[in-house]
């Protein structure tokens, strides 16, 4: 009779440690989901909402190392509100394919990338670290600018989607002035 006792205290716990794994491994996973959904921005999440009739409207500013910089106008035909943002777009290839690397900043973002790229105009680029240094800007969506030391020298760069080594735009100090003013034309169009 103990010994009975004693396998159904065993089969218990072993369901309670599968029980618990298996409510780990779900909130593990819907914590990724929801961490997907918050590096996207707000003019992405507006885009995606379903039951909206969205136009996009796409305005050619410029182009920085291969990198397309537009604006885009979001609107709900059906409510008529309008949310507008910039957008990065880069094709790269491989001997296989090739694909569209794709960054979008929220209209309230663009300030505060016009700032970070003078900053490193200003300060940064005259600073001479004693170590490997990096100094970058990140955006909700993923969107990366900045720079690292390396050489005796920094060197620029911008990195369009969060966690791809292919969507790096690399850069000399020399075309900060450039996308500087580009964004500032973006931002001037988004308005």
């Amino acid at each position: 009779m103990q010994n009975v006792k004693d396998q159904l205290k065993q089969n218990n716990m072993k369901h309670f440690v599968i029980a618990l794994t298996l409510i780990f491994i779900a909130k593990s996973s819907f914590s990724q989901i929801n961490e997907d959904m918050k590096s996207i921005s707000n003019a992405e999440k507006f885009s995606a909402k379903a039951g909206l009739l969205i136009k996009k409207e796409f305005i050619d500013i410029g182009i920085i190392n291969k990198a397309e910089i537009k604006v885009v106008h979001y609107t709900d035909l059906i409510s008529n509100e309008t949310i507008s943002s910039v957008r990065f777009e880069m094709e790269t290839a491989s001997s296989y394919s090739s694909d569209t690397k794709i960054a979008t900043l929220d209209s309230d973002e663009v300030k505060g990338l016009i700032n970070s790229i003078k900053m490193m105009q200003e300060n940064v680029f005259f600073s001479t670290p004693n170590n490997y240094t990096e100094v970058s800007y990140k955006s909700r969506g993923g969107f990366e600018a900045g720079c690292y030391w390396s050489k005796d020298d920094w060197k620029p760069y911008l990195k369009l989607e969060k966690f791809d080594g292919k969507s790096y735009v690399f850069m000399e100090q020399k075309d900060f002035p450039k996308l500087s003013s580009l964004l500032q034309e973006a931002q001037n169009k988004m308005e």
